[in-house]
């Protein structure tokens, strides 16, 4: 009796063990995508609602690297190649994808960021990532990313030496198309302020400030205001006698193409998109005087990280 009792315990033994190896087996991609999520192993970045760490002095270069799986005929690329960007700063960049077959195509994007050890402390708030994306047959669009590294990176030991992060992609064929979201909300949306001070803040603000001039002239009040016409900035003569006064329609030829819009002028940059540009300009419209003080006043009082 005994023996046969010994026998039925190794046996439920066994069984309990087959068990749980079958168990872990089963859930173990899914284990280790959350032990990912939660350490940031592997490089893989977290995800934030807002952006509430303080901005530091510090800066980091972010590169952008982009792919697509073997037989998955999208074109993906990134807009810009590289951005350098204030640990705490929100930061919005674009990527491009073009869907190159005959019929929609449903994408599903993976992505980590290099050196792994920083996946901890790079925070996206919007990525076309989160969702599985529906692409139109030929259609063409300019994806945001907004994201922000946490300045609570220098204090690692293991990451305080890194001043190169590249955020990676790369986009396959979705395994589950129902319910996948469109990528043509990214070019019928109405125009976002908020998006456009972050987009300001990210490839504008190199040359220009809300409330004094740098490279490029102030830009508080810049909306109703004639072109070539802020005291002690060196404006360039094409420009200053342009005669332009300054509304929604002609930023939008000037960012689309300064040389084109103003033959003569010198300002080097464009912004292509006209997503972009709407937003841009959306937030340009909130920058009175007033409001450009207001909002230099309030940035000034926040403290470094």
């Amino acid at each position: 009796m005994f023996r046969r009792f010994r026998f039925l315990a190794t046996v439920a033994g066994l069984c309990l063990a087959v068990g749980v190896m079958t168990t872990l087996v089963s859930y173990s991609v899914t284990l280790y995508r959350l032990f990912c999520q939660v350490t940031g192993a592997g490089g893989y970045t977290q995800r934030a609602t807002v952006d509430t760490a303080a901005r530091s002095d510090r800066t980091v270069t972010v590169s952008f690297n982009t792919d697509v799986a073997p037989g998955m005929p999208w074109r993906f690329v990134p807009v810009q190649r590289a951005v350098t960007v204030h640990l705490g700063e929100e930061s919005l960049v674009f990527f491009e994808a073009e869907n190159l077959s005959d019929h929609d195509i449903v994408g599903h994007a993976t992505f980590n960021v290099t050196p792994d050890r920083v996946g901890l402390y790079f925070k996206k708030i919007q990525c076309f990532c989160f969702t599985e994306e529906r692409l139109g047959t030929h259609q063409k669009v300019e994806m945001p990313v907004d994201f922000f590294v946490d300045p609570r990176m220098v204090a690692d030991r293991d990451a305080t030496d890194v001043h190169d992060i590249v955020l990676s992609y790369t986009f396959f064929e979705s395994l589950k198309p129902k319910g996948a979201e469109n990528l043509a909300r990214f070019d019928n949306r109405p125009p976002d302020p908020a998006s456009g001070r972050v987009l300001f803040a990210t490839v504008c603000s190199a040359c220009h400030e809300v409330d004094r001039n740098k490279v490029g002239p102030m830009l508080g009040g810049v909306v109703g205001r004639r072109a070539g016409s802020v005291p002690g900035y060196p404006y360039s003569t094409a420009l200053a006698q342009s005669g332009v006064i300054w509304d929604a329609g002609t930023l939008d030829q000037w960012l689309a193409g300064p040389q084109h819009f103003v033959p003569g002028a010198e300002m080097p940059f464009s912004l292509p998109d006209a997503v972009r540009r709407r937003d841009v300009i959306a937030y340009l419209e909130t920058l009175t005087p007033h409001a450009a003080k207001d909002q230099a006043a309030s940035a000034a009082k926040q403290p470094p990280g």
